[in-house]
């Protein structure tokens, strides 16, 4: 199987690597990122499957999950052996907020 980081969930890492690099340690983002990639290579090889997102699911979307690292939260979706990660949002961000702006953008 394959994991591909697309370009939204890129710029979120990017974001995320910024921030906890001006309030903590790099060291501590090297965990945090570490910690992210083990999470997703757990999905990636069925060893977890994190939940379906709520808002999507009340709308009968299924296929698109979630799972939690120490600290973040990642949006996927799996399709023909891919895994597709959309967002990456640290835990204390509004997920939901993050999920419509990217629903709703052109």
């Amino acid at each position: 199987m394959t994991i591909v980081i697309l370009p939204d969930a890129q710029a979120d890492l990017l974001d995320l690597q910024d921030y906890m690099l001006d309030r903590w340690t790099p060291e501590l983002w090297a965990a945090a990122e570490d910690d992210i990639f083990a999470q997703l290579a757990r999905v990636d090889s069925g060893l977890i499957t994190g939940p379906v997102v709520p808002l999507l699911g009340s709308v009968g979307i299924t296929d698109y999950r979630t799972v939690l690292s120490s600290h973040h939260r990642l949006l996927y979706r799996q399709v023909d052996g891919h895994t597709y990660v959309y967002a990456v949002s640290g835990q204390a961000q509004d997920f939901q907020a993050l999920l419509l702006r990217r629903l709703f953008r052109r």
